[in-house]
């Protein structure tokens, strides 16, 4: 425990057994419960972890309990069935304990591979049901200081923030250790991830290391998380919509140290690119329209539309400029009109946006 309050460390893992020992024997002792969620695995993933499983009885814990027939309970009767369907939309898996509320280390084998996302779902809905205070992620493949893990932690069991996530772009070594495709790519992830969340103040936005309150647990549907690559960029949009407090931490780069990255950076980019423009509009719909109106919403979406009627009279434009016809005023004055006030529309939307959630900012 820390401060007093419980603390998981959820471990997605995927052909890991060269690291996977290292990541549990260095574990902090403030730990109470690693849960290793083991992707469907073709190495022996599952029988190094095995090894760790015994009846520590360092902490047990009880999972949710019925809640009673009393009127004042009928919403959250309600809200217990539809999570208990839920539960059908999560990637099937099994818990390999025996008696895993009594075990420090608990495996989880999915029983169909569903990609690094579901599996951090997966330990998610377990940290959820088990009333853990403090869920941290760490990877698998032993890129991920322990010794960081009480900064990740301490300010969600200090009740600080919702969410807290390192970032290895602030530290002074980032230009030396993090590879320069890799370094690019986040950058670029990370600027389209400040628009797309509304967490404008962040960056690193595709560093693992983090650590969730259960009430932040509480807000997301987990069973909605994206199961691929993109999952730390939906967290953060989803966690903004439910007003969750962020807090970033320093933590250090790590490359090189047997780990094998199984991310390709040209076909990552693209499609959290698609990802992260749907995330966006979701975003202001679920926030700023349905959820509390906000003028920020007018101002993007008429920004978008002043932007996209600009482009015929561009196209009109270059194909007069091509053909060597005259340019006439009308041409001109309506393209720089349409322009200067898409433009202007979209600058106040933003500036709205970052004013708005300064607030979440810790």
């Amino acid at each position: 425990m820390l401060n007093n309050k419980t603390v998981a460390v959820v471990i997605p893992a995927y052909n890991e057994q060269s690291q996977i020992a290292y990541v549990i024997e260095s574990m902090p002792d403030f730990v109470d419960k690693i849960i290793v969620v083991n992707d469907c695995s073709n190495d022996n993933t599952a029988e190094v972890v095995k090894k760790y499983i015994k009846d520590d009885k360092l902490l047990v814990l009880s999972s949710n309990k019925n809640l009673s027939k009393g009127k004042f309970n009928r919403a959250e009767r309600a809200l217990q069935i539809v999570r208990n369907k839920q539960k059908k939309e999560f990637t099937p898996y099994e818990i390999i304990n025996e008696n895993p509320e009594n075990n420090r280390v608990i495996l989880i084998n999915h029983l169909e591979n569903g990609k690094v996302g579901a599996s951090i779902a997966t330990g998610y809905l377990w940290c959820r049901d088990h009333n853990i205070d403090c869920t941290a992620v760490m990877a698998g493949d032993g890129q991920m200081d322990p010794a960081e893990l009480e900064s990740i932690c301490t300010p969600i069991v200090n009740d600080e923030v919702d969410y807290v996530k390192g970032n290895r772009l602030i530290h002074k070594s980032a230009y030396l250790i993090i590879p320069q495709i890799r370094f690019l790519g986040n950058s670029i992830l990370s600027m389209l991830t400040k628009i797309a969340s509304g967490y404008w103040r962040i960056s690193d936005t595709q560093t693992g290391y983090t650590a969730i309150s259960h009430k932040a647990l509480d807000a997301l549907q987990l069973h909605k998380i994206y199961p691929d690559y993109g999952v730390p960029n939906d967290i953060l949009v989803k966690l903004n919509i439910a007003y969750c407090t962020i807090k970033e931490v320093e933590i250090k780069p790590i490359y090189n140290i047997g780990e094998k990255s199984k991310m390709k950076i040209h076909k990552v980019i693209p499609k959290l690119s698609a990802l992260l423009l749907y995330l966006f509009a979701y975003r202001l719909w679920k926030k700023y329209f349905f959820r509390d109106f906000h003028p920020l919403f007018l101002l993007y979406h008429l920004s978008f539309l002043l932007l996209l009627l600009n482009i015929p009279i561009l196209l009109r434009i270059i194909h007069d400029l091509i053909f060597g016809r005259d340019l006439t005023y009308q041409i001109l004055f309506a393209f720089t009109i349409i322009g200067v006030l898409g433009f202007q529309s979209l600058i106040f939307a933003m500036w709205m946006d970052i004013l708005d959630n300064e607030r979440l900012h810790k």
